[in-house]
């Protein structure tokens, strides 16, 4: 994450994202006919750590937008175009093309799937960033699930300058503060009327739809429910929780300590009354993971924390500080490694065993520590060094805008 962008809670709550979808991903490994009564809850609860992906999305409209908040609201230009596209593509593009090109080739070798215009065209899709758009596409390789949500990401990156370049606008912002964030309210409603217009108006048949019939079965389950422009809603409500947020006094209070605890809270609430109903949490016009409860409950803990006297201090210890700095590298690569475990150890995550609940255990135990190691090394040997190679080009722009 950059410097600046470093408020208190924000390293928390990548982390909490992180952990949340890790945990997901291994309790979906987990026979629950196996599971003990007294054991049962946890383990639904952590089926729910998909809502992790939400928390994603509200953190990054959030991080993203305070920089065009701040200019909006100090009547400067907004920030370089360029400069945010070039920092966006060095933290996302080389570790997901990474990730990638490793699902894919797994794809075609230790998986068996045939190196068809299908395949190679999902790959291709996902190279470019297009997938999120049909469900044959949707998850652009077999094997890494968590891919489809990148691109999902990236539309979102390319919408947020939009909807700000018409409040940068002299009438918009002769109007004032306050008016610009009621206006970015009626973005987000306009994203929601995006959103109900494709769910009711671009229906899918029921042929081969489910996940009986894998990744492509399943994005035809998900769509259109799942669809760019109602996950830019989620995002964007992150982006208002920015706006608000830099509105609000620096001077901390042990007030926003607690209004951050009660946030939290609600949103916790939330995922406990989603237990027995769908696994993707749909909600208001069908968008999934509560919306918009849980994350109008995560936007406003990301606005109070900041303010907090302790909490986020609290929060953001070195483990958070540590899981956030890794959270990319983690979330691109778990499935590739538990799918990999699987294959290669049939018998892994206790199936087939006496002990299958010990047998997870130790399997989820050892899956973890791979995951961490290779989202470390993929932070310190290919993602930073390319941030940081982007730094030193943002800052030659820099100089050479000077001096023209």
């Amino acid at each position: 994450m950059e410097k600046e962008a470093r408020l208190g809670g924000a390293d928390f709550m990548r982390a909490i994202a992180c952990l949340m979808v890790l945990v997901h991903h291994l309790a979906l490994r987990m026979d629950f006919h196996h599971v003990p009564g007294d054991l049962a809850m946890p383990f639904y609860l952590a089926r729910y750590g998909n809502y992790g992906v939400s928390v994603f999305f509200v953190l990054s409209g959030f991080l993203l937008s305070r920089p065009f908040w701040r200019a909006l609201d100090r009547d400067l230009p907004p920030p370089s175009l360029k400069i945010y596209a070039m920092r966006r593509a060095a933290r996302i593009l080389p570790g997901f093309w990474f990730a990638l090109t490793t699902g894919f080739l797994l794809s075609v070798t230790v998986y068996g799937f045939a190196l068809d215009g299908e395949l190679a065209g999902r790959y291709i899709a996902g190279f470019f960033l297009m997938s999120q758009w049909h469900w044959r596409s949707f998850f652009p390789v077999e094997g890494d699930g968590p891919l489809w949500s990148i691109p999902f990401e990236t539309t979102c990156y390319v919408l947020l300058p939009i909807g700000f370049l018409l409040l940068f606008g002299r009438p918009m912002r002769r109007l004032g503060r306050l008016p610009g964030r009621l206006l970015w309210i009626g973005l987000i409603a306009i994203a929601l009327l995006g959103h109900w217009l494709i769910v009711t108006y671009i229906p899918l048949d029921s042929a081969g739809r489910g996940w009986i019939y894998g990744f492509q079965g399943g994005a035809k389950e998900w769509m259109p429910r799942y669809n760019p422009i109602g996950f830019f809603a989620i995002f964007a409500i992150g982006g208002l929780a920015a706006g608000i947020q830099t509105m609000l006094p620096e001077r901390r209070s042990p007030l926003f300590d607690i209004a951050a605890i009660l946030a939290m809270i609600v949103a916790a609430i939330d995922i406990r009354m989603a237990v027995g109903g769908s696994g993707e949490g749909y909600a208001w016009l069908g968008i999934p993971y509560g919306f918009p409860v849980f994350p109008m409950a995560i936007a406003a803990a990301l606005c109070l924390l900041p303010q907090s006297v302790l909490l986020g201090q609290i929060l953001d210890n070195r483990l958070s500080r540590y899981v956030a700095t890794v959270s990319f590298g983690v979330y691109i690569w778990q499935d590739i490694v538990l799918v990999l475990m699987k294959t290669l150890f049939p018998w892994s995550f206790g199936t087939g065993s006496a002990d299958v609940l010990g047998g997870w255990i130790v399997s989820s135990l050892a899956a973890t520590a791979i995951i961490f190691a290779i989202g470390t090394i993929s932070y310190f040997f290919l993602e930073y060094p390319v941030m940081r190679w982007a730094r030193a080009k943002e800052e030659a722009t820099r100089r050479t805008t000077r001096v023209a």
